[in-house]
């Protein structure tokens, strides 16, 4: 489920958009300010914002810039701001997409979608979840916003953890493939290592995303 963060201080306004969204199965996060957009993005991350220009705590032109610094995340303005100007000033802070109030829920939704569509055909080599991001064609990873250098042996088994998510790929599956790349697996012992110290680089209390079944292979969870 792709998680939206709302950035808007119309209360009503707010609380329409949020429940628009969550009736084609978006989870969102509300805020008001660009305080509270910050404290809910560090904290659970998201896949868009959803962004207001006119806020009580500054522009919200001045955010998508400090975001956009952060990681490459999708950013659509909702705004009365009108003007040419200001839309290119929108498009010049990293913005993907700018809609004018008063919008229909239906072009808004619309815009989200072809924002998503467009970047899952283009980034076909990225897994991003707001935590962790992994860029496989550049062989570049960040776990919360830090840099996480993984080997090459680690991205390929990443790889293959993350295309088959949710699917239990056994132990002989992963040594038979990881075998085909370079010849570096001979046994489970060596296999597990490697899983071991992917968890260590990736994991916390909070973040699980390999499992282990025991006696069979490993699983990237939903």
């Amino acid at each position: 489920m792709k998680r939206i963060l709302i950035v808007e201080d119309d209360y009503k306004l707010n609380q329409g958009i949020c429940y628009a969204l969550a009736k084609e199965q978006y989870d969102v996060l509300s805020s008001h300010s660009i305080e509270e957009a910050e404290s809910a993005y560090d904290l659970k991350g998201a896949d868009m914002i959803l962004l207001d220009v006119n806020l009580p705590d500054g522009e919200g032109f001045d955010f998508c810039s400090r975001i956009k610094e952060k990681r490459e995340i999708p950013v659509l303005f909702i705004t009365a701001r009108d003007l040419e100007e200001d839309a290119l000033k929108g498009y010049e802070s990293g913005a993907d997409d700018y809609i004018t109030k008063p919008f229909s829920t239906k072009v808004l939704i619309k815009k989200i979608d072809v924002i998503f569509k467009r970047i899952l055909d283009n980034n076909s080599n990225i897994f991003d979840d707001g935590y962790l991001f992994i860029d496989f064609e550049k062989a570049k990873a960040t776990v919360n916003g830090e840099e996480c250098i993984f080997t090459p042996t680690e991205f390929r088994l990443l790889r293959q953890l993350i295309e088959n998510k949710g699917q239990l790929l056994t132990y002989s599956i992963l040594l038979e493939r990881l075998w085909d790349c370079n010849g570096q697996f001979t046994d489970k012992h060596t296999l597990a290592v490697n899983v071991n110290r992917l968890r260590g680089k990736i994991e916390d209390s909070e973040h699980r995303y390999i499992s282990n079944v025991y006696g069979m292979g490993y699983q990237w969870l939903d």
